[in-house]
């Protein structure tokens, strides 16, 4: 089985709307960027824009706002990202259960549920799968 890793939103002003979400849900709050990030942009060179990437953390699935250059229309613009501990035997259970599989990459898995909503699949790290089992 699997366990909700995050709640992903596709959008143009990742800041502006963890902001808004953060605000909105009791015992919220915006995840410091990490400075690794900011540290390797400025020894490059590189003016730091607004992140591509923001995430939100409170009592219940971390929330990630991230805006995503040449979105594709078949996208969900809100996806759930699910960890689960055998990524390959999930998805064939998945697709008998009625769900499509859209793309495997390195990483994760994007499948769509009976209905075409996106969400994509993750490994659970090691670790909390032994505790889950």
């Amino acid at each position: 089985m699997g366990a909700i890793h995050e709640i992903v939103f596709d959008c143009d002003k990742p800041a502006e709307l963890a902001a808004f979400w953060a605000e909105l849900l009791d015992g919220y709050q915006v995840r410091p960027a990490p400075v690794a990030g900011d540290a390797i942009s400025a020894a490059l060179g590189l003016e730091i824009e607004e992140p591509a990437i923001v995430v939100i953390d409170g009592n219940g699935p971390s929330i990630s706002f991230q805006n995503v250059d040449g979105q594709r229309p078949d996208n969900n613009r809100v996806h759930f990202d699910v960890q689960v501990t055998d990524r390959a035997s999930t998805v064939e259970r998945l697709k008998e259960a009625g769900a499509s599989l859209d793309r495997v990459l390195p990483t994760y898995t994007v499948m769509r549920d009976p209905e075409g909503n996106q969400f994509c699949l993750y490994d659970r790290p090691a670790e909390a799968a032994r505790v889950a089992a």
